[in-house]
């Protein structure tokens, strides 16, 4: 994946990528036009939101991934929970709460959710065993 234009260019080559935030690891790879950024849990997910730069710093990198046509995906156990960037379709949920221009896919958010909850569950019923 690479970004460029008028720009410094970016060029990441590589099979695996760890980005740690916060005490969070995630998976990071890419397409050609595709950033997935894989986290285990929707609390992982959010703390790492939570960590992202200012609102300035964020929204000059989305319009760098949306200038370049480049899209990032946030999924959590392979579920896509959020997309930035040049195929992003924010709908009404995303603009009210003021994630636009990214848009929360909110299935992702649903399955991801039942996904955690349903690890819970088994990680008690080990407990109890």
């Amino acid at each position: 994946m690479s970004l460029s234009e008028s720009g410094p260019r970016l060029s990441v080559e590589t099979d695996d990528l760890t980005l740690s935030v916060d005490g969070v690891d995630a998976a990071v790879h890419a397409t050609d036009r595709r950033l997935f950024v894989e986290v285990e849990s929707l609390r992982d997910a959010l703390r790492i939101a939570r960590r992202l730069p200012d609102e300035s710093v964020s929204n000059r990198a989305l319009a760098e991934l949306m200038r370049a046509g480049l899209t990032a995906e946030v999924r959590v156990r392979g579920r896509t929970v959020a997309v930035a960037g040049a195929d992003a379709r924010p709908g009404p949920l995303s603009h009210r709460l003021g994630l636009a221009p990214a848009e929360l896919r909110l299935a992702g958010v649903v399955g991801a959710g039942y996904g955690d909850l349903s690890a819970a569950i088994r990680r008690a019923r080990r407990l109890f065993s």
